[in-house]
């Protein structure tokens, strides 16, 4: 049994509400509901009953025992003075307020339809042998229920990342070219070099960057050199220009680098960090304010027209100093352009926008609505079972929904979830 259960069971009117009883025997009518608290204190807020003819207004919470509220402590918690009625799976102790005055329970284990029980049960069975509890049942579910729910997913999943966006703008004192910067050399280095870069990034001064920017062997040389990249030793005649070239930078504006050094192991390399730091580098010398262009674009081409960067002439034979390759322009390519998009831009707009005040969430369910969903296990998984992914804003919606849901067993917080058990009772 778990808590959930007895939270969608009060929501949903899943109770004879003209036959509860508390666990003293005065009648029950519940009025309302209240509303669902998913943060701290009481379950739900706001309810209104009538215990025993008495209309009473306040909150309910709920635990699998009675027990458990002393167990997490509310009775020293003011947050819960309120509480009218204690829902619970088993009543094992009487509960009382801070005055003395105990609170009335409802037991609901006697109450729960059998239905109720066994489709649960049925949903949470064997999901340790599952992709997700209710793989089964995928393809029935209507396109309304996904499509709103899914909407719902996508700015959920970008609220998390946001936290990382607010958490740069604080530490740079509100610079959005900073943040910016910050974000896009995270995935610039993708999941093994990704961590890396960030922090390469915010322990650079952004102002040297923007002095430099000007002279496209500058600001490649204060990438890789903040990298670590120019620490070897080597012949080669344009590592040394470079090297020298940080030399100079370095002794100029104090510069601090990292000593950590990025991997090349197991990259393809068109992904080497001196592959896309070269990239991010010419990326920065072609577009003075960045930030601004990025967020007056509204259309898709534009975007790939504004990304439509190579690398530095070196590396157009090389992948790594010294080593002569195949002649290739290593430019940017749509796909890498579009996970800077979703990854980066999309997020980055958002929370700019709710910085100014304004509405732009229409826009950004556009944009991703017209760029390829992702290629990863999970977006393969639902589509195998019925649930059919067609953008990008769908594959970031699904990453959200089983990493925050269908992972942690929370099926009664997921709209598809409360609909299969709903529709089975």
């Amino acid at each position: 049994m778990r808590e959930d259960l007895l939270h969608f069971a009060w929501k949903h009117h899943k109770l004879p509400s003209n036959s509860l009883l508390t666990s003293k025997g005065n009648p029950i009518h519940v009025e309302n509901t209240g509303q669902h608290n998913l943060l701290a204190g009481p379950d739900f807020f706001n309810a209104k009953l009538r215990i025993d003819g008495q209309l009473w207004a306040g909150n309910v919470e709920m635990h699998i025992k009675a027990s458990d509220w002393y167990v997490h402590g509310h009775e020293k918690d003011s947050n819960y003075d309120n509480v009218i009625l204690h829902v619970v799976w088993e009543d094992d102790v009487s509960v009382f307020r801070k005055d003395g005055t105990e609170i009335p329970t409802l037991e609901l284990k006697n109450y729960i339809p059998a239905t109720l029980l066994q489709g649960y049960r049925k949903l949470l069975e064997n999901s340790s042998t599952k992709f997700v509890n209710c793989e089964n049942d995928l393809k029935d579910v209507n396109d309304f229920l996904w499509d709103s729910w899914l909407e719902r997913l996508f700015f959920e999943r970008l609220e998390q990342k946001s936290v990382l966006i607010y958490g740069l703008l604080e530490s740079s004192q509100n610079d959005w070219e900073k943040v910016l910067f910050c974000l896009l050399m995270k995935n610039f280095g993708l999941n093994v070099n990704g961590p890396l870069f960030l922090e390469i990034a915010k322990a650079l001064d952004f102002s040297v960057l923007r002095k430099v920017q000007n002279d496209a062997l500058q600001t490649e040389v204060l990438l890789l050199g903040t990298a670590g990249l120019l620490d070897d030793e080597s012949s080669d005649s344009y590592f040394l220009k470079l090297k020298e070239e940080y030399n100079y930078l370095e002794h100029k504006f104090q510069l601090v680098k990292l000593y950590q050094k990025p991997q090349f192991f197991g990259l393809r390399p068109n992904n080497f960090p001196t592959i896309r730091l070269s990239q991010i580098a010419q990326l920065y010398h072609t577009y003075q304010n960045l930030f601004t262009r990025l967020i007056e674009i509204r259309d898709l081409n534009e975007y790939y027209d504004l990304f439509d960067i190579s690398t530095s002439a070196y590396w157009q034979n090389h992948y790594t100093f010294g080593k002569v390759s195949k002649k290739s322009t290593k430019k940017l390519t749509k796909n890498f352009v579009d996970l800077l998009l979703i990854n980066t831009i999309v997020p980055l707009k958002f929370c700019y926008s709710r910085y100014l005040g304004k509405e732009i969430n229409n826009e950004l369910i556009d944009l991703l609505t017209k760029i390829r969903p992702e290629k990863n296990t999970i977006v393969e998984q639902f589509d195998l079972h019925g649930a059919k992914t067609q953008s990008a804003m769908h594959s970031q919606a699904k990453i959200q929904l089983y990493n925050e849901y269908c992972t942690k067993n929370r099926c009664l917080h997921c709209a598809v979830g409360t609909h299969l058990l709903k529709g089975n009772n």
